[in-house]
This record gives structure tokens, sequence and C-alpha cells, in this order.
């Protein structure tokens, strides 16, 4: 046929040549999937929110632009609390447990690549983390503790009993001189002060509050102390100069998980693991703002750094809704795995 090339059969010269070139023709071939599977991997971004998932005991790295997860790297067994490093390249870990358990574990968020698990020794049941003044601090609920974890010793240097039963979550000022726990089933939180310049120098002050004590948070100007009491459905406020409980309100939030303040302090949030809303109070006439359907109960939230959106696992329903702070009405779901609770930001510097 004219005008077309027809086919024709390879000299024994060019046999010879694919027979020698046909292996290492396929190793380029693997050599540049490789290369582009990596080119094409999404990185971390600068501002990412992190997400544990208990039921698959992963960690989820998301993009907050996309709302989409672009990593998931093991976690640790029954992970609940999750930290990053101040300059959000690592994340750490409570491998929970009820007490069974007695490590951090760690993630390289670069990397996206899990590191290591750090050994608590007789320090069971890690669970709330703050990361503070370059370390990390944590509660030992089994053994009625707070420490402190040194990543550039690699080593707990600080150990403080509270002598509460389930001393579950904990806040550090940044100027390391005042700790708060809440202790759930003593039903107190403990404000614990630096009163000296030795390590033993601090004075601890239990304040009851109610029933299953276990989520709190400080107003953004330092003044109170917001506990959320899961047992008797109620918000105890504290003074935090004085130490002492202001008001009681009966909020109905039985089963509460987590409060959280807005970042402008105007409105709190309480999450219920059995409840199927939001609570919403205001923070100035401590009344319902609005009850948010969001599921068949909550755990974690996480306030967005510009004040822009809420995160709340759904731990039953097995995403995090996304709630805008300006309307408080639900404007997606993150699908990062079953059963998700802890949550964190993570901001690279």
């Amino acid at each position: 046929m004219q005008g077309r090339d027809m086919p024709c059969a390879p000299s024994a010269s060019h046999a010879v040549w694919l027979v020698f070139m046909k292996p290492r023709l396929a190793s380029v071939l693997v050599l540049a999937g490789l290369v582009a599977s990596v080119l094409y991997a999404e990185s971390t971004p600068a501002t990412a929110l992190l997400v544990l998932a208990k039921s698959d005991n992963t960690l989820a790295i998301v993009d907050p632009a996309s709302l989409h997860v672009i990593a998931r790297m093991p976690s640790g067994p029954d992970p609940h609390e999750v930290i990053a490093s101040a300059d959000g390249e690592y994340a750490y870990i409570s491998n929970y447990g009820g007490g069974a358990y007695n490590t951090l574990t760690v993630v390289d968020l670069v990397a996206q690549k899990t590191l290591r698990a750090i050994d608590l020794g007789p320090l069971r049941g890690p669970h709330g983390l703050v990361f503070v003044g370059g370390k990390v601090w944590f509660t030992a609920e089994a053994a009625k503790a707070i420490g402190s974890y040194d990543p550039a010793t690699q080593k707990i240097d600080w150990i403080l009993g509270t002598g509460q039963n389930r001393t579950h979550m904990i806040l550090v000022t940044e100027d390391l001189k005042r700790i708060i726990t809440s202790n759930v089933s003593s039903a107190t939180a403990s404000i614990i002060e630096k009163t000296g310049s030795r390590a033993g120098d601090w004075d601890e002050t239990v304040v009851p509050v109610g029933r299953g004590s276990e989520g709190f948070d400080v107003s953004p100007d330092g003044k109170e102390i917001w506990v959320a009491n899961a047992g008797d459905g109620t918000v105890s406020i504290i003074d935090f100069a004085a130490k002492k409980v202001t008001a009681t309100l009966a909020a109905n939030v039985r089963g509460a998980n987590r409060l959280k303040f807005t970042p402008d302090g105007k409105l709190v949030f309480i999450s219920c693991l059995g409840g199927s809303d939001l609570v919403v109070l205001d923070a100035a006439t401590h009344h319902d703002a609005k009850r948010i359907r969001i599921g068949h109960g909550a755990a974690g939230i996480e306030m967005q750094p510009d004040g822009a959106r809420a995160y709340v696992s759904c731990t039953p329903d097995d995403y995090v809704a996304v709630i805008d702070l300006k309307s408080l009405d639900v404007t997606g779901h993150i699908e990062a795995g079953k059963g998700p609770d802890g949550l964190a930001w993570a901001v690279r510097k």
C-alpha cells in the first residue's frame, strides 16, 4: 500500500539488541515509575489537621484547604490524643488502653512516617497531651500523675503525682508556671502552680467540680476555666486567679467529652459521646447559642487557628464534621478513618 509503511521482520542484529536491552528497559521503566510516584506524592501542607482514628490505629494528615486526607500512618495501639511539636514537624500520640499501655508514638509529619514509641515505664495510661516549652506534657491516668518528655534528650525529665483518680486532660500555660488537669473519677480539677526554682516547688489546689469532669478549656483572656461534667450534665466555671467555682451551668451535656472556646472567646463548644447534638454556649450569657445536629455522638474538638471553622470528631459515624463558625452550620465531612477522636494542628515553621 502506498503512503503507509508496512511492518517488517526484525533483522538479526535488531533481535540481539532486543534480547539484551529489554531487561534494562524494564528496569528503567520501573525506576521511572518509582520516581514519578515520589514526585506526585502529596506533601504535608504547612498547616495540617491531624486526626486520630481509634478503630484503625492510624493518624491521618488532612489538608484543611481541600479537606482531603493526604497520608495515613500507624499510630500505635488505642490512640486517643495527638499533639504536634512547635515546629510542626513531629506528632506525639498517646497510646491509652485505659491504663494497659505506657507509650507515646512519634510520627514524622514531613516524611509521613511512624518513627518509634517512647516507653513511659510505670507511667501507664497516657492520655492528655500538650506541647509547651519544647517539651511534651502528658497525663498518666493509671499512675495518677503528670509528666514531661524532652525530645532533645529523649528522656522523661519531670513527674508529679496528682493524688486524683483518672487524671485525664492537661493544659500548661506558656510561661510553664501553671498546669491544669481534669480528674474524671475524683470529680475535680487540679490547678498546679510553680512556687520556686527547684523541681519540686509546686503547689496543687484541688477544685471540686462535677461528676465525670473531663473536657475543659481556659478562656482566651485567661480568666476562667470551664469544665464539662459528663455525669452531671453540667459545666463548672472556675475563677482561675481565685481557684474556686463561681458558677455551675445546667447545660444538659450528659456524656460530655470535650469543651473548647472559639478563638474570639465568644462561644463554647461541647461535644457529647452519646448525643446527636454539638452544644454551643454563649460565653457571656451562659445560655445556649445553638445545638448543632452532627451525628450519633462526638469526641474531639479543634478550632481552626484563623477562627473560620471548627472540626468535631463524630466517633460513631466515622467522620469529622466541619462547622462554619459564622453560620454555625455543618459545611462538610472528612472521612479520616474509623472511630475518629483526637485532633490537633501541625503548623510548620
